[in-house]
């Protein structure tokens, strides 16, 4: 029978399980990043459609508690009109989890979220859309030719 022989000095002892647990607390704080695509035909990462258009998705496995997502937005300057519009993130091609406005200036603007993806556990594929539209300023010019070009892009994805 195999035996096992323990230090009988409690601060030892101790010592080795606070390392222990500083160990499985650094692995409690490994994330897997998402990846997204863009899929906009002006190519990354500007619109400049009236109607919500997807520019940014990525297809994932629901196989962890949440979404840890941030995203960046930039409105369009047309000579001297400004233009902005509105973004939303979209999951299993129908739920609205993030929403927000893209101003009408040419700075940027950061968005970020925890979205919970236990409502879609169930599902083996799920698709993220990051979605973009113009909503006011210029319709000519601009960097298409039918107005200004707001733009959205993913600052990070990280599966928790």
């Amino acid at each position: 029978m195999p035996q096992h022989a323990t230090s009988p000095d409690f601060l030892q002892r101790l010592a080795e399980l606070e390392d222990q647990v500083a160990q499985l607390r650094r692995t409690g704080w490994e994330r897997d990043e998402l990846p997204f695509y863009p899929t906009s035909l002006h190519t990354m990462p500007y619109e400049d459609n009236t109607a919500f258009t997807t520019v940014w998705e990525s297809i994932l496995a629901p196989r962890t508690a949440s979404l840890s997502l941030g995203l960046v937005t930039i409105g369009d300057v047309v000579g001297t009109t400004n233009t902005g519009g509105a973004w939303q993130v979209v999951m299993a091609q129908t739920d609205i989890v993030m929403s927000g406005a893209v101003a009408a200036t040419f700075s940027y603007q950061f968005a970020a979220q925890v979205i919970d993806l236990a409502p879609y556990r169930a599902l083996t594929e799920l698709k993220v859309q990051l979605q973009v539209r113009r909503t006011v300023g210029a319709t000519t010019g601009g960097k298409f030719g039918t107005g200004g070009a707001i733009g959205i892009a993913p600052r990070y994805a990280r599966l928790l």
